[in-house]
């Protein structure tokens, strides 16, 4: 008795207990969310870029409550007032009399319970749109009109997408309320099925008509907008409305929106006189109408009208997807240059670009990264990237075209002493930017490095060398200490016997101040490590700096630019920076041909992530970006303030970002025409080079851009683009210019591989302060006849690969255990017709060897040569004189190359180098004895002389490295 008694006690003691778990873990949930949200804010503010993340909030926050409300509130009232209107004394069957007994328990919670349920997921998509809807409060005219409708492009960019997206929103409100409505009116009787017989009240016949009719009406409103959607759409033949849509589709939605909006009436008219005949009369002709005149008609118009006359009846609205893709994407002002490209590379041809041979770039920077690795990396905790970068400096008064990397810090390689201290608290820098000279190399093919070493040294003068934000930075580091404090963190190793490692203390402002307890805590919830709030390391003085990739700091600052997969870093004013080129981009543009972006822009230089705005139609460079490598400061400059997008986002987000007139003059030199631009622009230009409709409907000359020829014959790999000092056609100098090529589109076995076109853009912005150059972004497409049969990339890397004498040469270069690689195959329209040139590498298969540059291979029309220099190939291929110099003679090693060739390509001024010792200077002798010996065993086809020679100035290289204290560089990767 005592035991029945007890059992009723124990969930009420229980209650209590649940009710504090549940309240306890609501409280720790709510509190991490919180520490999430509140880091957040500290991030952004830190930046100076806190009203970016206090707008995005109250955008989403003010989205969420329209969003549940607009949800919420018509779905809970339908269910209140089918459930107040219901029949008192319904008659029920017993299946229905169960269905209640079983429901009325849960009728108060599902009431009110379904219509939250249904209001936070649509707060949720709501709020997820909140980038569209303050692009449609702030919208910017475009000041181009469509030539369909004739609206401004902007009603399409901004208002079309918001209008139909609120139209969807409403619909699917009206019919989960309509769904409701009927459920719960069947559930208490209000709608019976007697037989072949609807029985239904006339509360539930009043609000089921007027919510049908709504539902009706929304849709005559979703097809009326269906129309203009058509310039935007992607038919079978052109983005745009063709022929068939403006005379069968845009006609028959505008008839079918009024079908519907007369339905809905219908339905409200049911509503007051009760009967349903009508409306569903009008339902099922407004179906009948939809498939005649939706689908029916313009199918006869296509197949009979259209298809037998479609050249010419296409053609104006071909001309309109023609015109309007080449605004949208930048092209329309290329300037189209006929160009007969000669194929006989005669004697001096080259004497006219004598400026472009000696700006020519042998180091590619897709090979060359080993090299840094070993030659410069010097510890295991430092690391360079698998592609390097090219840019540009001004050296002694000229540009000189460099490959350049950073030299971050890569906590992964400290091995056992990858603690938590030397981790976050020690390694928490790169140091120095790398740079070699583009078309130079050492004796035995090693980069001629212009900048380099730890402390740094080189032409590129004083800068702050620490890398505290690059692309390989650690999660977080933990930085800053009280004045007066031992410095902890390692600035760079020991360089001698008797040096120690050198210690420093971060002194910018990086990020959040670990000031107090409560920050520590936040922070040591982020990261999940209680050592931010234990150690004795991390005072009031620290700074924790994370999210330290530039393109990631870039994009959280900026949201609505989608961002260049590359970024670069550059010396700028005495700091190092990371430049990263901002887009925006839209795929509402009238008559515009979408693009994949991540197609277009995947090519041998890598494989593009993937994009969440992809399909495209509309781009415009319209931010350029910097990023402090000491501090993390970020910088947003409007480079194309005439972009409509740019501009209201600018009004969202106002003082966020620079105008152009703040850049200063030295980082105007280093900016440059970005590259996912420009492959954008040649996957269009591959079609849309033709401007006359006839011509472009036949896609008789179409183009594509070649394979990779280096990645095999079977690659599906595109060819990059290359930055290089050119002088185009049309062009007075030489300017730092993006290039790429174009051979005819087809497949399969009736594929040409013969160059069509040829792509360059002037990607020099100039050196004036907040000014553009003038020629900056000018595209130039050179036209090849089309009896012209100039080889392609592909042809010529086919020739090279099985020319016997190149063949013979590039065994004896693989002999020893070692690897050739072909480096990047270059384009260049000198000496009146194409000049091919792609450097080769030796490579040891060793683990650490790295790419020696070792010959050169040059093509000119059918002709090829391959000789150890680029100075020495050209010369054999034009004759024995090609008028000009490469400029890329081996640099002794005791010589340190400050000056680039003058602009005449000759001479190289006089340096001051570091007298070499007699023993040295003895084995350079030796070195270049050998150098002719084999050049004369070469040029006599003396196989067995070229070897023994090649042998004994590789043990010379070996001597003259041991010497110089270089050999043990590559091997000097740990501490």
């Amino acid at each position: 008795m005592s035991a029945q008694t007890q059992e009723p006690r124990n969930p009420r003691r229980r209650a209590p207990i649940a009710i504090t778990i549940g309240a306890v873990a609501a409280l720790v949930i709510a509190f991490f969310a919180f520490t999430g949200l509140y880091a957040d804010v500290l991030w952004y503010d830190q930046l100076g870029y806190l009203p970016v993340l206090t707008t995005e909030w109250v955008s989403r926050i003010v989205l969420f409550v329209i969003g549940f409300l607009a949800m919420a509130v018509p779905v809970w009232a339908s269910i209140q007032i089918a459930y107040r209107t219901r029949p008192v004394y319904a008659k029920l069957n017993s299946q229905l009399d169960r269905y209640q007994e079983v429901f009325e328990p849960l009728r108060r919670l599902a009431m009110y319970g379904i219509p939250v349920v249904l209001g936070i997921f649509a707060g949720v998509s709501a709020s997820s749109r909140w980038e569209g809807a303050l692009a449609w409060l702030n919208r910017t005219p475009f000041g181009t009109t469509d030539p369909q409708f004739g609206f401004d492009v902007g009603f399409f960019v901004f208002e079309l997408p918001f209008y139909r997206s609120i139209v969807g929103f409403a619909s699917a409100v009206v019919l989960l309320s309509v769904l409701l409505v009927i459920a719960t009116n069947y559930l208490y009787g209000a709608i019976r099925v007697s037989g072949r017989e609807v029985v239904i009240s006339k509360s539930a016949r009043v609000q089921i008509a007027i919510t049908a009719g709504l539902y009706l009406l929304l849709q005559a409103v979703s097809i009326w907008l269906d129309q203009y959607a058509t310039v935007t759409e992607t038919g079978s033949l052109i983005t745009g409305a063709a022929y068939t849509d403006v005379n069968a589709v845009i006609p028959g939605r505008g008839i079918l929106a009024a079908v519907a909006g007369v339905v809905a009436i219908l339905f409200f008219v049911t509503a007051i006189i009760g009967r349903w005949r009508l409306p569903l009369v009008g339902t099922a002709l407004l179906i009948v109408t939809s498939l005649i005149i939706g689908s029916l008609y313009p199918w006869v118009v296509e197949r009979f009208q259209v298809e037998p006359n479609a050249k010419s009846l296409e053609s104006p609205y071909v001309q309109r997807n023609i015109d309007l893709t080449r605004d949208a994407y930048g092209v329309a002002d290329v300037e189209e240059i006929p160009f007969a490209a000669k194929t006989d590379a005669e004697q001096g041809a080259l004497r006219a670009d004598a400026e472009t041979t000696a700006n020519i770039r042998l180091m590619d920077p897709l090979v060359m990264a080993p090299a840094f690795q070993q030659l410069e990396q010097f510890r295991q905790y430092y690391q360079f990237p698998d592609a390097l970068d090219v840019d540009r400096y001004d050296i002694d008064g000229a540009t000189r075209d460099t490959v350049v990397a950073v030299r971050d810090v890569n906590v992964s390689g400290l091995g056992d002493a990858d603690t938590w201290f030397n981790s976050h608290l020690v390694y928490t820098h790169g140091y120095g930017l790398v740079a070699a000279a583009g078309n130079q190399r050492s004796v035995d093919g090693q980069p001629v490095f212009l900048q380099s070493g730890i402390p740094q040294s080189g032409v590129l003068g004083e800068f702050e060398p620490r890398v505290y934000f690059g692309e390989g930075s650690p999660q977080y580091s933990i930085v800053g200490a009280p004045e007066g404090a031992d410095p902890i963190e390692l600035d760079y190793p020991a360089g001698g016997e008797n040096e120690r490692q050198t210690q420093t203390t971060f002194e910018g402002d990086g990020g959040p101040a670990l000031d107090n307890l409560f920050t520590k805590l936040v922070y040591a919830l982020k990261f999940q490590s209680e050592q931010i709030f234990l150690s004795d390391e991390v005072t009031n003085e620290s700074q924790i700096l994370y999210d330290r990739d530039p393109i990631q700091r870039v994009q959280k600052v900026a949201p609505y630019l989608t961002l260049d997969s590359d970024t670069y870093p550059s010396v700028v004013d005495g700091r190092m920076v990371w430049i990263v080129d901002g887009y925006t981009l839209s795929d509402q543009y009238p008559y515009s041909n979408k693009v994949s972006m991540s197609d277009a822009i995947a090519d041998s230089e890598g494989v593009a992530p993937t994009l969440a705005f992809d399909e495209v139609n509309y781009i415009r460079n319209s931010v350029k970006a910097t990023v402090d490598a000491y501090d993390g400061s970020v910088t947003l400059y409007a480079w194309d303030d005439e972009d409509p997008i740019l501009q209201t986002w600018q009004k969202v987000f106002p003082a966020t970002i620079e105008p152009m007139s703040e850049m200063s003059g030295e980082l105007m030199s280093h900016v440059r025409y970005p590259a996912d631009l420009f492959k954008m622009q040649r996957a269009v230009l591959g079609r849309y080079h033709v401007t006359e409709a006839g011509s472009f409907y036949s896609r008789d000359d179409a183009w594509t851009t070649p394979k990779d020829p280096t990645a095999g014959a079977n690659t599906t790999i595109l060819q990059q683009p290359y930055y290089l000092t050119m002088q185009m056609p049309g062009q007075d100098a030489p300017t730092y210019s993006l290039y790429s090529t174009f051979i005819p589109e087809a497949s399969g076995d009736q594929s040409r591989n013969v160059l069509r076109g040829y792509l360059a853009v002037d990607a020099d912005a100039g050196a004036t302060a907040g000014e553009r150059a003038e020629g900056y972004g000018k595209l130039r497409l050179l036209s090849l006849p089309e009896d012209d049969n100039v080889p392609g990339p592909g042809q010529v890397q086919a020739k090279f690969n099985s020319d016997p004498s190149v063949s013979q040469s590039l065994n004896l270069l693989k002999q020893g255990q070692s690897d050739v690689i072909n480096g990047n195959l270059l384009t260049l329209p000198v000496g009146g017709g194409l000049l091919y040139v792609q450097p080769v590498y030796v490579k040891s298969t060793g683990n650490t060897s790295f790419p020696l540059l070792q010959k050169v291979l040059v093509a000119f029309g059918d002709q090829i040569a391959f000789q150890d220099t680029l100075d020495e190939a050209l010369d054999v291929l034009f004759g024995g004189d090609s008028g000009a110099a490469a400029g890329d003679e081996p640099v002794d090693p005791g010589a340190t190359p400050t000056t680039p060739p003058t602009e005449g390509g000759g001479e190289t001024p006089p340096t001051t180098p570091v007298a070499p010792s007699d023993e040295v200077q003895a084995l350079l002798n030796e070195a270049a004895q050998e150098l002719q010996n084999k050049q004369a065993a070469l040029a006599e086809g003396d196989w067995a002389a070229y070897g023994a020679a090649d042998a004994k100035l590789a043990e010379i290289i070996a001597s003259l490295l041991t010497l110089t204290g270089t050999q043990n560089a590559p091997a000097d990767t740990g501490e």
